[in-house]
């Protein structure tokens, strides 16, 4: 298929929005403690303006993807966009725990209809080929790039504004995106005759992932083995146990199971599920730390965390060609055991800690280990995965670590609330309660991290990745 002729102002219009998508990861994190000081967050429920969004995301992204092939994909496009600018405005406006985490789901929602339809956009509007991959080249640096705007952005913001404009500032440039789009984005389909939706898949997964993430969350004040635990784990469990059955049962499943035929496939997945829960639980912790113990402000938190953002842009390039060099699996193992080393570090962190002696040696080591780690994981999740099914691969891929990012940083937050707690009853002071609770926490996130290096040493096949396609995009 041809280039479009105004392919290049497509992309800037549709990488306008997937790049807010991205952004709202980062930013809200070095708002956190403001919000919960405002709004009245316990620990415990802190971690839901995160998982909240993580889950809505990676519960309906691979429907998003469908229904932009079977209802076009500017319409569905622009439905995104606007689901997700309301979102934000009203999570401007939340005057409670309830309010905020509600909306925060329904921007997970909009991200997950914006995300497959926007990069489908732009396959189309590109033809096969260089400029093509120029484009994919952009989009790639639009996502590694949001992780250090967005902490920079939500440090100006709430130190400057308020930390509701980290959600306003979407506003503005969502209706510019519903402004431009009729008028530069052609509308396209796939012949997807006969195909249907499974949004009974995506209610399943999605319903079973929050109900566990509220279990773990909700445990330590109610008990592992109290009535109310147990059952909300029943629940959750019968509601994935439905997820997999209607997979197995529906023509067109969200998640077809042959793909993970391919053992490679599989064990991406699995190292990318407990990628995404070092990594968000990591910012998650350390955002928290550094304001609540160290009492940075949020500006000056955000400019911290540019030492990891900033290394794993620069990291990214090297990480591409030592995996073009030497293959993904060592390059994947090095990264790894950078950002389980990195969660080692912290664990160690004491109350009176030093940014260039404390912090910034974890900070690069995260920052490689994410580049190491994520560049060839990608990649792996396309191994030996049929160039039709490419999409589908990397939309899995996405989903993996979204999940996993909702359930490590729930299980970091159990762990570190129910320590604090105890510590604090013990008799310790909050500032070392608050430092060794997450020092608990970070020992958790170690864990993750041993757990992915077993993965990624035991289920990828050096000879599987050399059937991956060349020009798959990453979702």
């Amino acid at each position: 298929m041809p280039s479009d002729p105004h392919r290049w102002r497509i992309l800037a219009v549709v990488a306008t929005a997937f790049f807010m998508t991205i952004l709202d990861v980062s930013i809200v994190n070095v708002a956190l403690p403001s919000i919960a000081k405002d709004l009245n967050f316990s620990q415990e429920n802190l971690q839901w303006v995160i998982t909240a969004y993580a889950i809505a995301f990676g519960g309906f992204l691979l429907l998003g993807g469908r229904a932009a092939d079977l209802l076009g994909r500017r319409r569905v496009f622009i439905v995104g966009v606007v689901v997700f600018t309301i979102a934000s405005l009203v999570c401007g406006l939340a005057q409670s725990e309830g309010m905020l985490i509600a909306s925060r789901a329904v921007q997970g929602f909009g991200g997950a209809i914006i995300s497959p339809a926007a990069l489908s956009i732009v396959m189309t509007s590109f033809e096969e080929g260089p400029e093509r991959n120029k484009a994919l080249g952009v989009w790639g640096a639009l996502g590694g790039s949001g992780a250090a705007v967005g902490v920079l952005a939500g440090g100006i913001l709430t130190d400057y504004l308020s930390w509701r404009w980290i959600f306003f500032v979407n506003v503005p440039v969502g209706a510019l995106v519903l402004l431009l789009t009729p008028r530069i984005v052609p509308e396209s389909r796939r012949d997807t005759t006969g195909r249907q939706y499974d949004a009974l898949g995506a209610v399943l997964v999605s319903a079973g992932l929050a109900l566990l993430v509220y279990a773990i969350s909700e445990a330590p004040k109610e008990g592992w083995g109290s009535a109310r635990t147990i059952l909300l784990l029943i629940v959750s469990g019968a509601l994935l146990v439905g997820f997999l059955v209607n997979e197995r049962r529906v023509n067109d499943p969200l998640m077809p199971f042959h793909i993970f035929r391919v053992r490679t496939v599989a064990g991406a997945n699995a190292v990318g599920f407990l990628l995404g829960a070092v990594i968000f639980a990591n910012f998650f912790l350390l955002t928290l730390y550094v304001q609540d113990v160290l009492h940075y402000s949020p500006l000056k938190t955000g400019f911290t965390f540019i030492a990891t953002a900033g290394t794993a842009v620069l990291a990214a390039g090297v990480a591409q060609a030592l995996t073009t060099r030497f293959g993904a699996k060592p390059i994947i193992v090095i990264g790894l055991a950078l950002l389980t080393a990195a969660m080692v570090w912290y664990s160690q962190i004491p109350v009176h800690g030093k940014f260039a002696s404390d912090l910034l040696p974890g900070y690069l080591m995260v920052g490689v280990g994410i580049a190491f780690a994520f560049v060839p994981v990608s990649i792996a999740a396309l191994a030996g995965v049929a160039e039709r099914e490419a999409g589908l691969a990397s939309g899995l891929i996405n989903t993996s670590q979204q999940i996993g990012g909702a359930i490590g940083t729930a299980v970091a937050s159990t762990v570190f609330a129910s320590h604090f707690k105890a510590l604090v009853k013990a008799g310790r002071s909050v500032p070392d309660a608050l430092t060794h609770g997450y020092g608990y926490a970070f020992w958790a996130l170690a864990f993750f991290g041993v757990a992915a290096i077993i993965a990624a040493v035991t289920l990828i096949r050096r000879e599987e990745m050399a059937e991956t396609p060349a020009t798959a995009p990453i979702a």
